[in-house]
């Protein structure tokens, strides 16, 4: 019977340290990628005072808010009438709030 658990705790430490060197290996491809700032950038001037979904590259964390402005890498982010900085490195995605045909905004959002 200890064995099994044994067996169990190793098999989830494997998986646990897996998906964190996958994440890890993202962040250095993404930082190393000097070309693919500079696109990041002009998109990210395309979003400018839309509500967006912001997918981050630590622990596949997304954050929702109006992108208020852009400067050297990072971006002015209003959620609930409280502003935060993000860093341009860690965003691995930016797509607009998705909306139904009447301009709602959709309750379950579906990746």
């Amino acid at each position: 019977m200890e064995t099994t658990w044994i067996i169990f705790f190793l098999m989830f430490l494997i998986l646990f340290l897996e998906k964190r060197n996958n994440i890890v290996t993202v962040v250095r491809k993404h930082l190393r990628s000097k070309k693919g700032n500079v696109n990041m950038t002009e998109m990210i001037k395309n979003y400018i005072g839309k509500e967006c979904l912001i997918y981050t590259c630590t622990s596949g964390s997304t954050v929702t808010g109006i992108i208020r402005s852009y400067n050297d890498g990072w971006i002015e982010i209003e959620q609930n009438g409280q502003r935060d900085i993000m860093n341009c490195e860690y965003i691995t995605r930016i797509r607009e709030y998705p909306r139904n045909k009447n301009g709602k905004k959709k309750s379950v959002i579906v990746d």
